[in-house]
């Protein structure tokens, strides 16, 4: 789940995207990020580092949160928080948060 599925904030500030797991058996689930705009998908956080264009401007927090610094209009897109849990029943789960900047 998240706190905020449809965040909006201003240009140059700084924003948390939540990706809350309410329960898991799995002592360390797999956590991805994923960026979609304009029908393209790309890896933010990918095998416990960040990726792509926020290289340099993101970091994972809480285990699971993602903190971009310095968002711009750019930033705008929808963002995938996938969890991956082979040891619980329902072994996959995700949440898109709409960020708009």
């Amino acid at each position: 789940t998240s706190s905020e599925t449809n965040p909006v904030v201003q240009e140059f500030q700084r924003v948390e995207l939540s990706c809350i797991i309410k329960a898991t058996t799995t002592p360390e689930p797999r956590i991805e990020w994923k960026k979609i705009k304009d029908g393209q998908t790309t890896y933010v956080f990918f095998h416990n580092k960040i990726q792509g264009d926020l290289l340099n401007r993101a970091e994972l927090i809480r285990r699971t949160s993602l903190a971009i610094r310095n968002v711009t209009r750019l930033d705008t897109a929808t963002y995938r928080c996938e969890v991956a849990a082979p040891g619980d029943e329902k072994n996959i789960d995700e949440i898109n948060i709409h960020l708009t900047v």
